[in-house]
This record gives C-alpha cells, structure tokens and sequence, in this order.
C-alpha cells in the first residue's frame, strides 16, 4: 500500500491499542514511538489533540509519497560502524537496535552499498518500501508539513516522551516547535538510543 495509506492506518491502529490499554488501567511511565508512533504518543501525551494529529499525519504520507522513489536497506551493524561507509548520497534512517540499523536513499546507489556490505559478510536485506524515508530524499517535504505544523496548536507533553528524533526525553521547547515535527519525518529515527 502506498505511504500516504500506510501511515494513517499505522497511527489509527497504535492510537486505538494505547488507548485500549489506557482504559484497562495502564499508566505508562513514559512513552516512545516509531517515526509516525511519535504523533501517537505525541496525542496522548496532550502534546496535541486527535482532531489536528489525525489529518497531520494523512498530509505527512500524502507529502512524502509525493517525492521520487527511493529504497530502505536493513543492516546487522551499530550505527557507528556503518556511519563510515556510507556515501554522501545515503542517509541513516534509523538506529533500531544496537546492532541493527536502517540506511536509505537512491536505489542504485543502496544496491551498490548492499553488494559491498554482503561481500564482507554483513548481512543487509532490501526492504519493502516505497520511498526512502528518513533521508536527503525525504527533504523537499520538511518546509511545506512545517507549514502544516504553524497552523496547530502544540502544548508542553503532560506524560514524558521519549524522542526519536534525539533518542532523549523529548522537552517541551520541542514539543511546541513546528520545526521539530518537521524535521522528525528527514532526520534518523532514533529509536534504539530513545529506548536506552
């Protein structure tokens, strides 16, 4: 399904199971969510309302689906490790764990990367997506969703986030900056240090 399907379905569908726990009495210490999941517990956390998270992330998808093609590429490396073989042309799209990280960008351009990493005996497998979210090729699309982001009304978090996008707790000067939300969808999901 294209992105700008699969992210409002991904924020329905993680929206509808936290507040599921919610009613049956969880009380998170805090939450963490996965480049989209972050608007999830961004709602939750009264960063801001359902009404405006709900079309932000339609427009999201809508926004990157727009751009040219790319490929994700999922390798059994830290992130510091692979950070000195990637090109300028490729982005590192997320840190997932310790050793397991995500790099995109042009599709050529991973192929050649893959081949490389393989012939030293890394594993590397090509993803099913679309586009190469979370890289350079994702930027064209950070100024207009900012634009989007200007016209909501953001608030200091009740419940700590933790935040992909600097693997800290998020603080409320960022939460309440369009520009954070912006650059969340270019920049790498920080998801393995967020975790920690």
């Amino acid at each position: 399904a294209p992105t700008s399907v699969t992210q409002p379905a991904t924020f329905t569908l993680e929206y509808v199971l936290a507040t599921h726990l919610l009613s049956l009495g969880v009380q998170p210490v805090a939450l963490v969510g996965h480049s989209v999941g972050e608007f999830v517990a961004a709602v939750l956390a009264g960063v801001m309302s359902l009404h405006h998270a709900a079309p932000l992330v339609a427009r999201r998808g809508e926004l990157m689906q727009a751009l040219p093609p790319g490929t994700m590429l999922s390798v059994r490396l830290a992130a510091q490790d692979l950070l000195p073989r990637l090109p300028a042309t490729l982005s590192l799209a997320a840190e997932n764990g310790p050793s397991a990280c995500v790099v995109a960008g042009p599709s050529e351009e991973i192929e050649q990367l893959r081949a490389a990493l393989e012939a030293d005996g890394v594993v590397a497998k090509t993803l099913q997506t679309s586009h190469a979210f979370h890289s350079a090729m994702m930027e064209p699309a950070v100024a207009p969703f900012e634009a989007l982001v200007r016209e909501v009304e953001l608030k200091a978090p009740q419940r700590p986030i933790y935040s992909t996008l600097t693997g800290r707790l998020l603080t409320p000067q960022e939460a309440t900056d369009p520009h954070y939300w912006a650059r969340h969808l270019r920049e790498t999901v920080r998801f393995s240090p967020a975790v920690r």
